[in-house]
């Protein structure tokens, strides 16, 4: 396997985790109280530096913030274009 094969699947498997991370950080917004576990805090923390920045751009439709779902979604066409399968 060559080195530029190896930084692929190192991508992959980041962009993977971090798909995970991005669903389960817009799963617990359904529960307020979730904000104040360490866990979670720290969920924020790793995600943040990608979905702060959507969310500043796309504002929230009534309740509703679709800033982890686009989030999602431009991860799983950076793969798609690195050729990577995640899903």
């Amino acid at each position: 396997m060559s080195g530029v094969e190896q930084l692929l699947r190192l991508i992959g498997v980041a962009i993977y985790i971090f798909s995970w991370l991005i669903i389960a950080r817009a799963l617990l917004s359904w529960f307020p109280d979730a904000r104040n576990h360490p866990a979670v805090d720290l969920l924020h923390q790793i995600t943040d530096p990608v979905i702060l920045p959507i969310q500043k751009i796309v504002p929230r439709i009534g309740m509703l913030d679709i800033s982890p779902m686009i989030a999602f979604v431009v991860l799983q066409v950076v793969a798609g274009i690195l050729g990577i399968r995640t899903f």
